[in-house]
C-alpha cells in the first residue's frame, strides 16, 4: 500500500503560541498580565472570533488590548490564560454574554465570524490561536458545575482547569479522538455522504470517535466496516488536526479497502461511493463536491491525488 505523508500542515495547527504553563498558577504573574496595557486578549461571542477583512477577503485576528480588552472583560464571561505570543500574554475571554458585543469596542474592530467560514485565509497561525480560544472557552461555559457531586467549579491554573467547591474534584478539557480516514482500492477511493451534510452534493472521507480500549487502527477498520460494509487490511498514519468544534482531535489515516461491496449503515451514510482520481480531479463535472479545504478530510484526498498517477 502506498504511504502517503501530508504535504504541509494542516488548518488550525502551527501556532505560534508558547503556552508557557508554569505561569498558570502563578496567582499574582497572571493578576500582573490581566492589568498589563499591552497584554493580547482574543475575544469569542457565541462561538465566534473576531476578525476583520472578511467582507474582502483578507480576513485576520483582531486581539485586542487596554480599554477596548477592558471593556469586553466587563460582560462578565469567562477567561483563560492560553499563553505568551511574541513576549506578550495572551488571554482568551467570553463575551457571550452581551446581546451586541460590538458597542463595547471602538469603530473598525471588525465583527465576530464563524472561524470555520475563513481558516484557509488566515494568515499562518492566527487560526491555530483562534480556535484554542474558540475551544477553551466553548469548555469553560459548558462545564461550570462537578461531574462527580452537581455542585459548581471554580477556575484554576489561570481558566485551564476548574475544581468543585464541595468535593475539590479537579477537572480538565477534554479532547475527544476521533479517526478519520481514506479508504483506497485499485485506484479508486471511498467517500461517503451524511446525513449531517448541509451541502447535499459533498462527499467526504469516512470518520467517527475512538471508543474505549480501543487502538487507532482498531478504531478506523471499526468504523469503515460500521460505516460502509468495507474490509480494511492495512492502516497508516498521515497527520491530525484539532477541530474544537467543539472539543475534538482529527486523527488522519489512509486506509487499504480489502472488499469492493458497499453496504452503507443508513442511520450514519446516505450514500457511499468509490471514486476515481479523475472524478475527484473535476468534481464538479461529476455531480458532486469535496469537504472543506480548512478540513484534514480535504488533505487527505489531496495529498493521495498528488502522491499518486
Amino acid at each position: 500500500m502506498l504511504s502517503v505523508p501530508a504535504s504541509r500542515p494542516n488548518a488550525y495547527t502551527g501556532s505560534p503560541i508558547d503556552r508557557a504553563d508554569t505561569r498558570r498558577n502563578d496567582a499574582e504573574w497572571i493578576a500582573a498580565a490581566l492589568a498589563h496595557p499591552e497584554t493580547l486578549f482574543t475575544p469569542v461571542w457565541r462561538s465566534r472570533s473576531l476578525m476583520k477583512g472578511v467582507e474582502d477577503g483578507h480576513p485576520e485576528a483582531v486581539l485586542l488590548t487596554g480599554a477596548a480588552a477592558e471593556a469586553v472583560r466587563m460582560a462578565g464571561g469567562p477567561w483563560a490564560f492560553l499563553g505568551m505570543w511574541e513576549q506578550r500574554p495572551v488571554f482568551a475571554v467570553d463575551c457571550s454574554a452581551a446581546e451586541d458585543p460590538l458597542p463595547l469596542l471602538p469603530e473598525g474592530m471588525g465583527g465576530f465570524t464563524d472561524l470555520r467560514q475563513v481558516a484557509g485565509l488566515l494568515p499562518p497561525g492566527e487560526a491555530s490561536v483562534l480556535a484554542h480560544a474558540r475551544g477553551l472557552m466553548h469548555w469553560r461555559t459548558r462545564h461550570r458545575f462537578c461531574g462527580v457531586c452537581g455542585h459548581e467549579c471554580a477556575p484554576r491554573s489561570a481558566g485551564n482547569a476548574m475544581q468543585c467547591t464541595n468535593c475539590n474534584a479537579q477537572h480538565f478539557p477534554r479532547t475527544d479522538p476521533a479517526v478519520i480516514m481514506l479508504v483506497v482500492r485499485d485506484g479508486r477511493c471511498l467517500l461517503g455522504h451524511s446525513h449531517r451534510f448541509p451541502n447535499t452534493a459533498m462527499f467526504s472521507t469516512l470518520a467517527g470517535f475512538v471508543e474505549p480500549g480501543e487502538s487507532l487502527e482498531e478504531a478506523v477498520r471499526r468504523e469503515v466496516m460500521e460505516e460502509a460494509g468495507i474490509e480494511v487490511g492495512d492502516v497508516l498514519y498521515h497527520s491530525s488536526q484539532p477541530w474544537p468544534f467543539p472539543s475534538s482531535i482529527m486523527l488522519g489515516f489512509h486506509a487499504e479497502g480489502l472488499s469492493d461491496d458497499i453496504r452503507i449503515d443508513p442511520e450514519e451514510l446516505q450514500d457511499a461511493r468509490w471514486f476515481t482520481r479523475d472524478q475527484l480531479r473535476d468534481p464538479a463535472a461529476h455531480g458532486f463536491s469535496l469537504p472543506r479545504v480548512d478540513s484534514i478530510a480535504r488533505r487527505l484526498i489531496e495529498d493521495w491525488l498528488e502522491q499518486t498517477p
